[in-house]
């Protein structure tokens, strides 16, 4: 279990490749998953064109044309918890759900981001989170209703097969379609938990990403 306010490593991944990295503080670790607090403000490494465009700034045949390169930026996205159910045998959960806010701290909605079940990991010296997200997602207002997110990028990817990290996108949608269900029951954690979550005023974050975030993905 990983200690409150320990910082993690949040990665997302291409295959082997690292793509994607946030930081976060551990909220609470406990028997129904890991929570997780992710700042406006804080470094992240991303995966750019050599230009520093992103993959959403062109079409999917375009993007696979050009050469990537990690690179360290600010995240400009706003504060979110992040919620990761436990990976048990026989029960991987494939998607973490997401709590977002607007300026003046009222709840806005959930995220249920559909990825590669979580694996959690630490060497001692660092510890983190490593996924694959697969980009359909559903976006869920406070009143529990919900629209599925990003179908558009979905389709146009999966039309590269060769390319695309995805290689089963019906069990992708068959988890979304298993988490709506759990929306629209208003079960955990749609059922208000942690919606007037406020985060430790005395945590402080790196200026830059830890060495070591390069180490191999964890499997």
């Amino acid at each position: 279990m990983f200690a409150p306010g320990q910082l993690l490593l949040h990665r997302g991944f291409v295959g082997e490749r690292l793509v994607f990295l946030k930081l976060a503080r551990v909220v609470q670790h406990d028997e129904r998953g890991l929570l997780l607090w992710i700042a406006h403000g804080t470094p992240i490494l991303i995966s750019l064109s050599e230009a520093g465009e992103g993959i959403r700034d062109m079409p999917y045949a375009e993007w696979i044309t050009r050469r990537e390169e990690l690179r360290q930026m600010v995240r400009y996205g706003p504060d979110m918890l992040m919620f990761i159910p436990p990976q048990t045998a026989g029960a991987a959960s494939a998607h973490s759900v997401w709590f977002f806010w607007d300026g003046r701290h009222n709840f806005g909605g959930w995220y249920g981001n559909l990825e590669e079940p979580s694996v959690l990991w630490s060497d001692g010296q660092l510890a983190g989170v490593d996924t694959t997200d697969q980009d359909l997602d559903i976006w869920v207002w406070p009143d529990r209703t919900w629209a599925w997110k990003d179908e558009d990028e979905f389709s146009e990817r999966l039309a590269f097969p060769e390319h695309y990290w995805v290689p089963d996108p019906d069990a992708v949608r068959a988890e979304g379609v298993r988490l709506t269900k759990v929306i629209e029951a208003a079960e955990f954690p749609f059922d208000g938990t942690w919606t007037d979550y406020r985060p430790d005023p005395d945590w402080t974050w790196p200026l830059s990403v830890p060495d070591g975030y390069d180490r191999p993905r964890a499997r």
